[in-house]
C-alpha cells in the first residue's frame, strides 16, 4: 500500500514555519507568498492525516505530531542535500564516467584528438571509448551498454533518437590499376570487379553495403565480394599490393598513409556516407556524453567532405 503523498518543498516549507514561528515569516524567508506556503502545509496535514500547528494570533503551537516530525524532515532534507552533492561531480564534470560508441574506421579520423581533447578539458571524468561496427554501436546504445555513439546511417533506430546528419564523405572505388579509375565506376563494373570489402563480421548489415546492395539490385546486379576483410588498412593494402580493388572514404585513405600507389575514382552516381548521433529515445543525455557528441561534432565538421555536386 503506498504512503502518503509528501514533497521535500512541504517538508523544507514545514520546518520553516517551526524556525520563524509564523507562516507569514517562512513564506517571507523563502520568498513566497504567505497563501502558497500555507496551502503546501495544509497539503502535507492532509497527506499526514494529522494537525501540526495550532494557529494563534501570536505565534504557531506545535503539535505532537509536529514534534515528532521535525527529526525526521530534518533528516530527510539532509539526506536530499547530500544525495545532490553526491552527483555534483556528474553535473560539474568533475567525476564520473560515461561510455561512448564510434564506427569502426573513426579510430583513424577522430578518435585519438577526441580523447586528447577530453581529458584536457575534463580529467576527472573516465572515458570509454569502443571502436565498432555501427551496427554493433547502435544495438549496444539501445541495450544501455553505451550511453550514446557516432555512427554510419541509415541504422536500426528502435529503441534510438538518431540526430541530423552531422557529416557526410564520399565512398570511392580505389584500385592500383589507372585505367580502372579513369572515370566514375558504375555499379556494373563494381559487380564484377574482384572486390574487396572491410567489415566481414558484419557484411551486408554495414550502412556503406546496404547502399551498395540497393543499388546494384536496382540494376539487376548482385555485389559479391572475392575477399572481405575486417580493416581498412588491410583492403588498402591488398588494393595497392594488386589482389583486387575496394571501397573507402578518402579521408580514411589519407589518414592510413594509401594516397601513393592507389588510384581513386568516384562512383556512378556518386556514393555518399552519412553519419549521425544515436542514444536511447527519451533518454536525457549526461553532462559527459553531451561534452563528448560536442566534441566529435567539431572533430568530424573539420574533415573535408565530398565535393559539391554539379
Amino acid at each position: 500500500m503506498a504512503g502518503p503523498s509528501i514533497t521535500l518543498q512541504q517538508l523544507s516549507y514545514f520546518l520553516a514555519a517551526v524556525e520563524h514561528g509564523s507562516l507569514s515569516a517562512a513564506a517571507e524567508a523563502n520568498f513566497i507568498a504567505q497563501p502558497s506556503l500555507s496551502e503546501q502545509i495544509r497539503r502535507l496535514e492532509r497527506a499526514l492525516g494529522v494537525s501540526l500547528f495550532t494557529r494563534t494570533n501570536r505565534k504557531l503551537i506545535l503539535t505532537e505530531a509536529a514534534r515528532i516530525l521535525v527529526p525526521y524532515a530534518e533528516r530527510t532534507l539532509a539526506a536530499a542535500q547530500e544525495a545532490a552533492a553526491a552527483v555534483d561531480p556528474v553535473r560539474n564534470l568533475t567525476g564520473g564516467s560515461v561510455s561512448f560508441g564510434t564506427f569502426s574506421s573513426s579510430h583513424d579520423l577522430i578518435n585519438v584528438d577526441l580523447i586528447t581533447e577530453f581529458r584536457a578539458l575534463y580529467p576527472g571524468v573516465s572515458l570509454r571509448i569502443e571502436e565498432l561496427n555501427s551496427v554493433q554501436v547502435a544495438e549496444a546504445v539501445r541495450s544501455g551498454d553505451l550511453e550514446a555513439g557516432v555512427v554510419a546511417l541509415p541504422v536500426d533506430d528502435r529503441g534510438l533518437q538518431v540526430s541530423p546528419v552531422v557529416w557526410r564523405s564520399e565512398a570511392r572505388y580505389y584500385t592500383a590499376a589507372s585505367d580502372r579509375a579513369a572515370g566514375p565506376i558504375g555499379i556494373g563494373a563494381i559487380a564484377e570487379a574482384c572486390l574487396i570489402l572491410p567489415e566481414a563480421r558484419w557484411g551486408d548489415m554495414d550502412p556503406t553495403r546496404l547502399q551498395l546492395n540497393a543499388r546494384a539490385q536496382a540494376a539487376g546486379h548482385t555485389i559479391r565480394p572475392a575477399i572481405e576483410v575486417e580493416s581498412y588498412a588491410v583492403a588498402l593494402e591488398l588494393a595497392r599490393r594488386g589482389v583486387g580493388d575496394t571501397i573507402a572514404s578518402p579521408p580514411v585513405v589519407e589518414t592510413l598513409g594509401f594516397t601513393h600507389g592507389l588510384h581513386g575514382a568516384s562512383l556512378d552516381p556518386p556514393l555518399i556516407e552519412q553519419y549521425g548521433f544515436v542514444w536511447r529515445r527519451n533518454a536525457v543525455l549526461s553532462p559527459a556524453a553531451t561534452a563528448v557528441v560536442n566534441l566529435a561534432r567539431a572533430l568530424l565538421s573539420a574533415i573535408p567532405g565530398p565535393a559539391p555536386t554539379v
